[in-house]
């Protein structure tokens, strides 16, 4: 009797203060004007590159009138192609080559980072000197000398390469906030207990790196698309006749005068969007440091 009288109560008294921590956690995250506008705005313009081609109101390669146009909203490309359908059709191709350089970049990095950290000695050093040279060198010139020799780059080769790019910068804040964490209590602990490296890496390490992390990965991802879009705009596209922001600007640059719209467009969506990730990463790297404004 006594036991199971017991057992509810403690239950119950694990659980309400883990869902009463996390609800003081999401409210700290939704007092923080800075994060709740920049995740809006992310969300927003994902949104809209998502379902632009199915609100489109003309195709993505429809002429619908002679070059430089005044027609519809923005006026046409120098194509006679409707700027506006092509905007709303282009952003889901850099959104999702942005997105999965992002991730692969945060994967490696993230991975290099703590076991440089975990490890330390000899194999610490190494791996970060190795990450030193590899910060020297400008994060879109491995893309571009990779891409001058591809013939047809696809859209998985571009998100590779800039994914890569990522990496070190990625694996040296990874480094930084693991080397704060590997020393606590905690850690040692577990590996008292017997539980393997990949372990306690996964199960104690990582989980206490998220809101560095989680900051990383908005910059990376605003890096990551106008990496997307500056490939684009240098004519490495993985498809020259479709709709793609960044080589949007490279087609119609010559007619800036004339048609300011078919490059003025693309560059505000992107700004605007690069805008938004950064506020959401600020705006986790401020609750995360002083609980939020």
């Amino acid at each position: 009797m006594t036991s199971s009288s017991v057992g509810p109560s403690t239950t119950a008294m694990a659980v309400v203060p883990a869902a009463t921590a996390r609800g003081a956690t999401l409210r700290r995250y939704l007092k923080s004007r800075r994060l709740v506008f920049g995740l809006s705005v992310t969300v927003l313009i994902t949104l809209l590159a998502i379902v632009g081609p199915w609100i489109a109101p003309h195709g993505e390669n429809d002429i619908v009138d002679k070059p430089f146009a005044p027609f519809g909203l923005f006026g046409t490309d120098y194509l006679g192609q409707d700027v506006f359908s092509r905007v709303l059709a282009g952003g889901r191709s850099i959104l999702l080559t942005s997105l999965v350089a992002t991730i692969i970049g945060l994967v490696a990095g993230i991975l290099i980072g703590v076991v440089a950290a975990y490890a330390g000695g000899w194999l610490d050093e190494a791996l970060m000197r190795l990450n030193d040279v590899a910060l020297a060198f400008p994060q879109i010139l491995l893309a571009l000398l990779v891409l001058a020799a591809v013939t047809e780059p696809t859209w998985w080769v571009i998100a590779l390469l800039v994914g890569i790019s990522h990496a070190p910068r990625v694996a040296r804040v990874a480094r930084g906030v693991a080397l704060g964490i590997v020393p606590r209590d905690f850690v040692t602990s577990a590996e008292a207990l017997g539980e393997s490296r990949l372990r306690v890496i996964l199960a104690e390490v990582l989980p206490n790196m998220n809101a560095p992390l989680l900051a990383e990965a908005g910059l990376r991802l605003t890096y990551s698309i106008g990496m997307v879009a500056g490939i684009g705009f240098l004519g490495f596209s993985t498809n020259p006749g479709a709709a793609d922001w960044g080589q949007m600007i490279n087609e119609n640059r010559l007619a800036l005068l004339v048609q300011p719209w078919a490059v003025l467009l693309p560059v505000i969506i992107i700004g605007i969007f690069t805008i938004g990730t950064n506020l959401l990463a600020d705006g986790v790297t401020q609750v995360a440091g002083n609980g939020g404004e």
